[in-house]
Formats: structure tokens, sequence, C-alpha cells
């Protein structure tokens, strides 16, 4: 959709006749069996179950209640899923083509960071005594629209704004949010979540040539303290250009007399002759 360049671990890993299931198609497939299920819960009035996914900084190290790590980010809300399935299709467009460019086996691994980089981040902080909660993946898959963005920044969206404008636009109006909720744990989580994915990608050698980055890198790299010299190239005289011209014509007129020359190799030897009658004056 967005460009040609397709890895080589990329496959799909079933068929529904001729539509190819990759692992796109089913993580949006999970995620969407699993609001369902949040809103048939609430509905019969469960919803306390979903309490047992999310996460809590606090369980995790004093209960050992290791698996809210992962699940956080599968508790969608049934007051929200209008932004829910606009998740869903950005995670189904945009994360199908990073799956193509990276391939899979290094997509399920970004997945995976963007998926667990934050809760252990706030693991973390909940170690320092900062107990903290996280529900949702919106910051995850922002993370994924992220690495897109960073594959394909000249790629034009909606309105004709570029990729790489538009993850700045978006992650500038999410952040502004947090801030003025002093939402300090979400906050962390968003840019985890930008920084994992954007350095993720760039670590696979991927993305356009960032000047700034180089012009960093070249100033850590340490200075040579000998400067190489190029040989010099000798350059060549017209004298020769003219030997090498005018050498094959005669031997032509010695061989076969001057009547043999062309009318272009006539002009060669007048044009050498008079280059000699100038030099001898």
């Amino acid at each position: 959709m967005f460009g040609v360049t397709t890895s080589d671990d990329y496959r799909p890993v079933a068929w529904m006749g001729r539509f190819p299931v990759d692992v796109t198609t089913i993580l949006v497939g999970i995620h969407v069996a699993l609001a369902v299920v949040a809103c048939l819960l609430v509905a019969a009035g469960g919803g306390g179950l979903l309490d047992l996914m999310m996460f809590d900084s606090a369980r995790v190290l004093g209960s050992g209640q290791v698996w809210r790590l992962a699940t956080y980010a599968f508790i969608h809300s049934p007051m929200q899923l209008l932004w829910f399935a606009i998740e869903m299709y950005m995670l189904f467009v945009f994360g199908r083509e990073v799956e193509k460019f990276i391939g899979q086996r290094a997509y399920i691994v970004l997945y995976a960071v963007l998926l667990f980089t934050p809760s252990f981040l706030l693991t973390l902080w909940g170690f320092f005594g900062q107990r903290a909660g996280l529900a949702g993946s919106l910051a995850l898959h922002f993370g994924v629209f992220v690495a897109f963005a960073t594959i394909y920044p000249s790629a034009e969206l909606l309105l004709r704004i570029t990729a790489k404008w538009t993850a700045l636009i978006l992650g500038a109006i999410y952040t502004l949010q947090l801030l003025a909720y002093h939402s300090w744990t979400d906050l962390a989580v968003l840019w985890t979540s930008i920084a994992a994915g954007f350095c993720f990608v760039r670590l696979l050698g991927v993305g356009p040539e960032l000047i700034w980055l180089e012009n960093f890198k070249a100033r850590l790299q340490p200075k040579p303290k000998f400067k190489i010299v190029p040989k010099p190239v000798p350059t060549r005289r017209e004298e020769d250009d003219i030997s090498e011209a005018v050498d094959p014509i005669l031997d032509k007129i010695a061989k076969s007399g001057i009547g043999s020359l062309t009318p272009s190799e006539r002009r060669t030897l007048d044009r050498a002759r008079n280059r000699l009658l100038k030099e001898s004056k």
C-alpha cells in the first residue's frame, strides 16, 4: 500500500479463502473478541473480573501477579468503543505495513517491546514507592503507528498530511491532554511507547537518514591521529593524446599511401600538423 519493500520473513500465518491472515490480523481479532467479552461481562454485572487483567504495580510486586504486565493492554472499556474501533482500524492498516516491511519475527518482537516496556517501567516506578496502574492499548498501538511513520515518514495520509507530521501532531495533542490533568504515569507510558517504536525501527537500520543523528555519531567517533593524503593522479598531457591519434594514421600512410586516408583521418592529421607548426614558432 505505502511501499514495495517486503521482508523475506513476511508470509501469511493462514488463509481465509483469498484473504491472507497475518500476525496483525490475529492481534486485531484478539482485541475485538476481548472487547466483546468485556461488554458482555459488564452487561451481566461481572465487570469486576476485568480488574484481574489491569496492571497494578502494587499487586505485581506484592502478590506476584505477573500476568498483569501483559493483560492490561487487552482491557477495552465499553464506554470507549468508538475510539477502540478507530484504534483497531489504525492497527490493521499501519501494523500490516510495518509487519510486511520488517518481517513477522521482528514485528512480534516490536509488539512485545511495546507491550512490556511500559509495564516494566511502571513496576520500577512502584518499586520506589509510587503505586501505578494501567489499562488499555492506546499507547501501545500509537507506538506501532510511530514505527510506521519512521519507516514511511513521507507517506501522505488524511488531508495529505505526511505520516511523520501526523505522528508529531497526535503525540503533541495527547501530551498536552495528559499534562493538563497531571497524568504523569500515562505521560511516561506514552513517551516510552513513542521512543520504543522509533528506536526499534532505527536499530534495524530502517528509515531515512537523519542528518542530525549522523552528525552526532560523527562527533562521538575518535578523530584519526594521521591524515591520509591521497596520491595525486598524473594529468594526461595533450601531446600524448595527439600522438595516440596520429600514430595509427602514419602507419596507415606507410602501408597504403596517403590516398587511403578517410576525410576524418585527414582532418586529424591536419590538426596535428597545425599544432606542431604553432609550437615551433
